[in-house]
């Protein structure tokens, strides 16, 4: 008697945790160890499949098909050796919402690094949201008053920001609130506070935490992989390990400044329309609103750093 052969079923689902090769895939509320196919293997997605990724596996639980992706979050790899090609780093993709950390003391918030975040947002179209933690280290310090004026002027640009802390629990309420149905990232560098953060958000997860190292004055690693948690009332955190470095990626220099929300409005309102760089060029409107305080000093200088590496 002859049986034909028949293929293994496939199955769609969304890869929520990735370590070493191996990936968990979630799919009709189950999860499954899956491997990459031998027949995907070289492909260039093959080692690229992040955290998000819709895929379709089949039942031997090997990823047959990494689906299209409606956005991605990826900075620029370090160059492990000269002469090497740039190449993209994704963290994640399919977001709702990317979520920078920083934090407003131990270790000194970085507004720079806070603007890397927010232009890869930008240019990628994801919605963004600001949370600041360690909030009760600076809650009766000088430092607090500075925390407060920053985190108004992103809100005057239209950013929310939420100011947390993960020892008393002030802002965790809202920050929730704002996670709720949506699928977000959490990046930040080493130390300010993620993993005490999902741990507040979660409290059952008991993820390990430790503090920043006083000699360097930078923060220790604690995620050493890319997880996707699910939250109580709906939506998930993705949660990735500390970025000291985020350099952009696909982000041109003629962009840029549309990655600004605040500059965006006076784009081509320069007497320069096609060639200005928004520098030292006569009659820029973005240096105008710059020094009619229209446009934060601060911002400006992430600006011309960005633009210098670009």
């Amino acid at each position: 008697m002859h049986v034909s052969f028949q293929p293994p079923t496939l199955f769609e689902g969304v890869v929520t945790k990735k370590i070493s090769g191996a990936y968990t895939v979630a799919a009709e509320g189950h999860n499954q160890t899956c491997t990459v196919a031998a027949s995907l293997r070289s492909h260039a997605l093959a080692d690229s499949i992040v955290i998000g990724d819709v895929v379709r596996c089949n039942t031997a639980g090997q990823i047959q098909e990494v689906l299209p992706r409606r956005n991605q979050i990826a900075r620029r790899a370090a160059l492990s050796m000269p002469g090497a090609y740039a190449h993209p780093q994704v963290l994640a993709a399919n977001l709702d919402q990317v979520v920078p950390v920083i934090a407003a003391a131990d270790p000194k918030p970085s507004w720079n690094l806070l603007d890397r975040y927010l232009v890869s947002a930008e240019s990628a179209e994801i919605p963004a949201l600001v949370c600041i933690t360690k909030g009760d280290l600076v809650a009766s310090e000088p430092q607090g008053e500075e925390i407060e004026q920053v985190a108004a002027e992103y809100r005057a640009i239209g950013y929310r920001v939420i100011i947390t802390s993960a020892l008393d629990g002030s802002g965790v309420q809202a920050l929730q609130q704002a996670l709720r149905g949506r699928l977000s990232l959490l990046v930040g560098k080493s130390g300010v506070g993620k993993t005490s953060l999902l741990n507040a958000l979660l409290p059952n997860l008991g993820l390990r935490v430790q503090a920043v190292s006083r000699a360097m004055g930078k923060g220790r690693h604690t995620t050493t992989h890319q997880e996707i948690f699910s939250l109580p009332d709906g939506g998930a955190l993705i949660d990735t390990p500390g970025l000291r470095e985020f350099g952009l990626w696909d982000v041109d220099g003629e962009d840029l400044a549309w990655c600004f929300p605040e500059m965006r409005p006076l784009l081509g309102q320069c007497r320069f329309r096609l060639d200005c760089q928004h520098d030292e060029e006569p009659g820029c409107a973005i240096r105008r609103a710059v020094n009619a305080g229209q446009i934060s000093p601060y911002r400006y200088q992430s600006y011309l750093k960005l633009r210098a590496e670009a």
